[in-house]
């Protein structure tokens, strides 16, 4: 008798712990999926941007639309884009690090607000970007007649009140005004220029900037 009723206490009890167990199971699969769609792909956390195109304002390595007058940045694969970001400084570029010898041309940023901006505050600081062309030609090249620095392998004419003026080395221009000198050697000052140097010329800050040039 004492049996039946233990056995009879047992089949009733069986239903309710498979019940528990199903219940368990579904709690634990809504917690992962829960779980999982707290997370972005590559195990980045919600809200975090990944790095690139749009995190700041053209920061290094970010791409911009042709023109130097508001210029807007876009992706680099984008057919709109036009100059790749080599260096970006705070400030003003006449205060600030010069930019690499083969820049093509300087973008400055001022204040402004954008619509998106690297801390959401819808400001952009000043500054200034150090641009390379996405294709040739390039004027920052040695010898290409333009880019904000003088460099080696540059050539110059005279223009007048000890003013030179970077022009190509092969003759473009034309009009009576093509170069005149070429910039063979940067060095700390002129004392250390060859005897063949036929002007000097700023190159800028640095640890050499003067440039030798010889007459062409």
């Amino acid at each position: 008798m004492l049996e039946r009723r233990a056995a009879g206490v047992h089949a009733r009890s069986l239903p309710c712990a498979v019940l528990c167990v199903a219940l368990c199971v579904f709690l634990l699969t809504c917690c992962q999926r829960l779980s999982t769609k707290g997370e972005v792909a590559g195990s980045s956390p919600v809200g975090v941007l990944p790095s690139g195109y749009g995190e700041v304002f053209l920061a290094v390595d970010e791409c911009s639309s042709s023109g130097t007058v508001g210029p807007t940045e876009v992706p680099c694969d984008s057919e709109r884009a036009a100059a790749r970001v080599v260096a970006r400084e705070d400030g003003r570029a006449s205060h600030g690090p010069p930019c690499p010898g083969t820049t093509d041309f300087v973008l400055h940023i001022s204040e402004r607000r954008p619509s998106a901006d690297e801390d959401g505050d819808g400001a952009v600081p000043r500054g200034y970007a150090c641009m390379r062309k996405l294709r040739p030609p390039h004027p920052g090249d040695p010898g290409g007649g333009g880019g904000p620095r003088t460099i080696v392998g540059d050539c110059v004419r005279e223009t007048g009140d000890g003013q030179v003026r970077e022009t190509a080395c092969d003759g473009g221009g034309g009009g009576g005004r093509g170069p005149r000198f070429k910039v063979v050697e940067a060095v700390a000052d002129r004392a250390h220029c060859p005897a063949s140097t036929g002007l000097y010329v700023r190159l800028g800050g640095g640890e050499r900037p003067v440039g030798c040039a010889r007459p062409l």
